[in-house]
């Protein structure tokens, strides 16, 4: 994947609220910037978020490999990608970058294992057959 072209990215800012007293963001606080992009890029795809809950579905993080390479700063201004990169019948996978916009330098990247459950009981299930049909079309581009 070109760090500098990602196929779907969503634009953060690093607030002080994201930083320790040096102005260096908190490792934890980049799990949710990738969280942000990934529920952006969901509803880049068209799938609104509440009617899942109707349906009694929900996602969640089942597994995340991180590697954080630089530090990002306060004030810096960043580009989070999230890319669909694999999937099967009850989940799917994305390829997650943090990008300093204003050199292009990789922060941190992650491969994110999103699993599909039923929210009463938190068991997995089958992805519903509008995120099917994204997944399938992804898939063959």
């Amino acid at each position: 994947m070109d760090a500098s072209n990602p196929e779907f990215r969503w634009p953060v800012r690093v607030y002080i609220e994201d930083t320790d007293a040096g102005g260096i963001v908190y490792h934890a606080r980049y799990l949710h910037f990738m969280e942000r992009a990934r529920t952006e890029w969901v509803r880049s795809q068209g799938v609104a978020l509440r009617s899942g809950l109707e349906d009694n579905i929900s996602y969640v993080v089942q597994k995340m490999d991180i590697h954080f390479r630089q530090p990002a700063r306060l004030d810096d201004e960043l580009w989070v990608s999230a890319n669909l990169v694999t999937s099967g019948r009850v989940w799917f996978g994305f390829k997650q970058q943090v990008i300093r916009q204003a050199d292009g330098a990789l922060l941190a990247e992650a491969d994110v294992k999103v699993a599909c459950v039923a929210l009463d009981s938190g068991r997995p299930r089958a992805l519903p057959n509008a995120m099917q049909a994204i997944v399938r079309e992804k898939s063959a581009n």
